[in-house]
């Protein structure tokens, strides 16, 4: 089995990459990244020791670059993660997110086509390659908002409201059109937030911790009513194996936590459960940055009081929940990982490896890729 993993430096990606080498002996992979900011290449540095893993550096808007990986390598199976994410930086920038998402969606199945495609049926449809997939991993946001009650299934309306959602939803539509009009093998996976290891902190959680290790208020859009499903990311990993393995051609699975929480929850709960662990573990706090006028092993600032309500996002979704069960039902994927334990879990690495968010927040990852690959 040859994976292309588009995005394989970024957050699920990574995940991704680091599930399918541990999980899978008789495996290549090609993981495709241009490097953005949130893009780490650090994130993989243990994984390409790996024979296994090959890395590229490119963006998937560019067709000379994915030509040449079908070239190089008999790809079986696409799984796009390479998109902008940040719905703030989409409000401020719309048109990348439109280009990279949807553009460079429809570059991949371009490319996906013209390599696996073996000839023509009795109607004029393309034929492929046996043993060939393109899964294109999407998100809770196509749906749009729902209220107080529901959940979002696979026959759920599209009705995105920022400018990544949109891409997100117009990226969607590409892959269902060309399954139709070409009869590719084509899947399709939304899930809902994900949290865990490897998570750029400018979103939620990894954020929330980043600040209070390092002193500074803890923002929270509105009244922090806002509700989310979290999912943590090594489950999102197995489903997404799942479907790309076993999935029937032309569907769509949600991948949903059964993890319903408010953001301001999330805050509180993030809180109380590092004043814990500092508590307990001591030689966690050498992970404090030094608070001004504060001594080192003082975590007494640790508190409620970090909270700040800053103006609301704008067009902000007021909940999102995700109904899993038919992948459930048709793969056996089931959540495994409670939220209050994921937390845990997700806080102690960041603990522990604040070189990294170090790194990442500073641009450093780019030395990384120079001292590994050159000006290439």
């Amino acid at each position: 089995m040859i994976y292309l993993v588009t995005g394989g430096a970024g957050f699920i990606g990574a995940n991704f990459v680091k599930y399918l080498l541990g999980t899978h002996r008789e495996i290549q992979i090609v993981v495709l990244d241009s490097l953005t900011y949130a893009g780490n290449l650090g994130t993989i540095k243990e994984d390409l020791k790996d024979a296994r893993l090959t890395f590229v550096k490119g963006d998937i808007k560019d067709s000379k670059v994915v030509d040449g990986i079908f070239d190089r390598h008999p790809i079986n199976f696409v799984v796009n993660f390479a998109a902008e994410s940040h719905v703030d930086r989409s409000i401020e920038n719309p048109q990348v997110f439109l280009e990279t998402n949807i553009l460079g969606t429809q570059n991949l199945l371009d490319a996906a086509k013209k390599h696996w495609s073996t000839g023509k049926d009795d109607h004029g449809y393309p034929t492929y390659k046996a043993g060939v997939k393109y899964l294109q991993v999407s998100t809770d946001e196509v749906y749009g908002s729902l209220g107080a009650t529901g959940y979002f299934t696979e026959t759920t309306p599209l009705d995105p409201r920022s400018p990544y959602s949109a891409s997100k939803t117009g990226a969607d539509l590409i892959v269902k059109a060309y399954g139709e009009t070409y009869k590719m093998p084509v899947n399709i996976t939304r899930c809902s937030n994900n949290y865990g290891p490897y998570h750029f902190p400018e979103k939620l959680i990894p954020l929330i911790i980043k600040n209070i290790l390092e002193g500074k208020k803890l923002p929270v859009y509105g009244d922090g009513s806002n509700v989310r499903d979290w999912l943590y990311v090594e489950d999102h990993c197995k489903a997404i194996d799942a479907v790309v393995l076993r999935g029937t051609v032309g569907e769509v699975y949600n991948v949903g936590g059964h993890n319903e929480k408010k953001n301001i929850d999330i805050v509180k709960l993030i809180i109380s459960t590092m004043r814990q662990m500092l508590e307990e573990h001591p030689e966690y706090r050498t992970a404090i940055k030094g608070i001004a006028g504060q001594a080192r092993n003082d975590i007494s600032y640790i508190n409620e009081d970090l909270i700040t309500y800053v103006t609301d996002r704008l067009g902000h979704d007021q909940r999102y929940a995700i109904d899993p069960s038919k992948i459930t039902a048709e793969l056996g994927w089931e959540p495994e990982t409670k939220f209050e334990d994921g937390i845990v879990k997700t806080i102690r690495w960041y603990l522990e490896n604040q070189d990294w968010v170090d790194e990442v927040t500073s641009g450093d990852y780019q030395k990384y890729y120079k001292q590994m690959y050159g000006k290439r």
